[in-house]
């Protein structure tokens, strides 16, 4: 959590101020990989229950589609309202409601088993449009919370993934519920491309939503992520060893925390040095090589691959999509296909017009590892 504590602060007040029937802003947390999006969201969970919300968790997948991955949780979640005391019927109307929702779901995905023993509420998020369907859904489930006192705090990381419908129907349905001003919010993450996609799929997105920047660490916070842990165990990092990673890992989190772990483990006495920094580097990069990276690198094809290579061979950075092309030997209309697929696959995004990026920190140096000789 060093670092975050202005993001972590602006969550605080949004659960407090939702709780309160007030309007503000859902959170969409942006960043690379490895910095730490995920762990911040674990951590607004944790604040969520602390305040008294009843949480939804999901991850997004490239080949799953938003309803079948949010309908079990919505039942859940609508089982345990019903069992809170209190009058009225509304988690019950809520289940009505889910089954109609999972009765046009099995028409779109046949291969779809959620069971719900409950007749259905005919006329009522049924229409197999996500985009009708899950806005009236969410506002049910909110008002069966409303009703029992409480509040819902639905986090879902690798948002990116889903598609332009699926994104534009949870914007859709953020927007109802906001406007009745029930007590559901959003808490979400995904990769630097969110911002334009959200923005793309519905124009009044940055009103309903602020997208935190989660990046790099700077060198003192580095420092301090690495020398507390270690002072609270009785082990020190010099001064020199703390510049050495903060220079190896350029302030992401993942990374210090792989430099750190190996450091302690090869240091032999309660100071780690510049030295033992070093010679842990090599054991580092190979546990990244086999692991961080190659689990991205091995879901890629020959072509995919063979663009990233040429990104890698003009440096860290961004680089032009024309000057990647020349390096490949092609046009910029004949790499557009490879391109709209690691972007999809959420590989490379583009952080201004005209450029491209890794998603991925560290992953240019990883592709000349990996690919020695580039013949493009």
């Amino acid at each position: 959590m060093v670092g975050r504590d202005p993001i972590l602060e602006q969550a605080r007040i949004l659960l407090g101020r939702i709780k309160e029937k007030r309007s503000e802003k859902s959170i969409l947390l942006t960043g690379l990989r490895g910095v730490g999006k995920t762990v911040l969201l674990n951590e607004m969970e944790r604040l969520a229950k602390a305040d008294g919300y009843h949480t939804i968790g999901i991850e997004a997948h490239e080949d799953k589609p938003l309803g079948p991955l949010i309908a079990p949780c919505l039942r859940n979640l609508l089982f345990e309202l019903d069992r809170i005391a209190g009058a009225g019927d509304k988690a019950k109307r809520g289940l009505r409601v889910l089954r109609s929702f999972l009765g046009s779901l099995k028409v779109t995905y046949n291969d779809i088993t959620i069971g719900l023993d409950v007749d259905p509420e005919q006329g009522t998020a049924d229409s197999g449009d996500l985009e009708i369907d899950l806005p009236n859904l969410f506002v049910v489930v909110a008002e069966a919370a409303e009703e029992r006192k409480s509040a819902v705090a639905l986090l879902i990381d690798e948002i990116q993934y889903f598609d332009r419908k699926e994104l534009g129907a949870l914007i859709m349905a953020m927007h109802k519920v906001q406007q009745r001003q029930l007590p559901l919010v959003l808490l979400a993450a995904g990769l630097p491309i969110l911002p334009g996609l959200a923005g793309e799929s519905k124009s009044y997105a940055e009103r309903l939503f602020s997208f935190p920047e989660v990046g790099a660490l700077s060198e003192e916070e580095s420092a301090k992520a690495l020398r507390e842990p270690a002072q609270a165990a009785g082990v020190a990092f010099e001064p020199q060893a703390l510049n050495e990673v903060f220079q190896l890992t350029k302030g992401y989190p993942y990374f210090l925390q792989e430099w750190g772990y190996q450091a302690w483990n090869l240091a032999p006495t309660s100071s780690i040095t510049l030295q033992i920094v070093q010679a842990a580097t090599p054991e580092v990069i190979r546990r990244l090589d086999q692991n961080f990276f190659r689990v991205r690198f091995d879901r890629l094809t020959p072509g995919e691959k063979n663009f990233l290579r040429a990104m890698a061979q003009l440096g860290a950075g961004n680089h032009r999509t024309s000057n990647i092309a020349d390096v490949l030997g092609m046009t910029v209309k004949g790499i557009g296909p490879v391109r709209a697929k690691l972007i999809r696959k959420g590989m490379i995004y583009s952080p201004a017009h005209g450029d491209m990026a890794f998603t991925v920190p560290l992953f240019d140096e990883f592709m000349i590892r990996a690919i020695p000789e580039f013949k493009p």
